[in-house]
């Protein structure tokens, strides 16, 4: 039985998981971490086409009897993903996941920060929807600029919400994650990036100068800063954080 408060709603459709796995693109070489294995029904058909699975389940239950399934290249670890230090782990450079919903926003960020070659993760319509926002959009995010800076991101397909134990309220959509090989413009201090951009989007509907002013005190010399976050394009903050961390690095 499916577990709601850690967010469980299993993947029923095999043909869903077998496009996953080629959106993977698998290769014999591959070390592939899978978050949130649940039933196996992705774990197998990867396993047949990698290296190596690492999976990462938090239900204990589901670890007793996935590893009465699962084939010799798979390690299960039961862990929770967000509490797990990627770089205690064998090392891997694709990740593979059905989310669980409620972690969506986390274990991206995390993701983020960790090196891989790409990512195929299934989230809520909705979410994938604020990845790959524009600036003046009402789902243009914190989340939609911090994956524009980070990877190349693009939703693969729509997947019915029918095509889940049980059926969550929304559809759901396969996304695709690769880095970038290098930013797509120049940021002085990438922290202070980050944190100035959830700082202006946790009161996006305020000007800039507003949010900022406590901080910074009064602010003139700037074009952006009688505007509101969400009318910036990603490029924009980028230039207002540099301009800000001059004036206090």
């Amino acid at each position: 039985m499916a577990k709601k408060k850690i967010g469980q709603n299993f993947l029923i459709d095999q043909q869903v998981a077998e496009r996953e796995v080629q959106y993977v693109n698998p290769d014999k070489e591959d070390v592939v971490l899978e978050i949130g294995p649940g039933k196996g029904v992705l774990t197998i058909p990867l396993a047949e086409k990698v290296k190596k699975v690492i999976a990462v389940e938090i239900d204990s239950q589901l670890v007793k009897k996935l590893k009465t399934t699962l084939p010799d290249n798979v390690t299960l670890i039961n862990a929770d993903v967000l509490k797990i230090d990627f770089n205690t782990l064998p090392i891997f450079n694709k990740i593979v996941s059905n989310l669980p919903f409620q972690i969506s926003s986390p274990i991206t960020f995390k993701l983020l920060a960790y090196p891989f070659s790409k990512a195929i993760l299934i989230y809520q319509k909705d979410f994938a929807e604020r990845m790959v926002a524009i600036s003046g959009s009402k789902q243009y995010s914190r989340l939609s600029v911090g994956i524009y800076y980070k990877t190349h991101c693009r939703i693969l397909e729509i997947v019915p919400k029918e095509f889940f134990y049980p059926v969550p309220k929304v559809d759901s959509c396969i996304v695709e994650l690769i880095p970038r090989e290098k930013p797509p413009f120049d940021v002085t201090n990438e922290q202070f990036f980050f944190d100035m951009t959830k700082k202006l989007f946790s009161l996006r509907r305020k000007k800039i100068k507003n949010i900022l002013k406590d901080v910074y005190g009064k602010l003139e010399n700037h074009p952006y800063i009688d505007k509101r976050v969400e009318e910036l394009t990603p490029q924009q903050i980028g230039e207002l954080s540099n301009f800000l961390f001059k004036m206090n690095p």
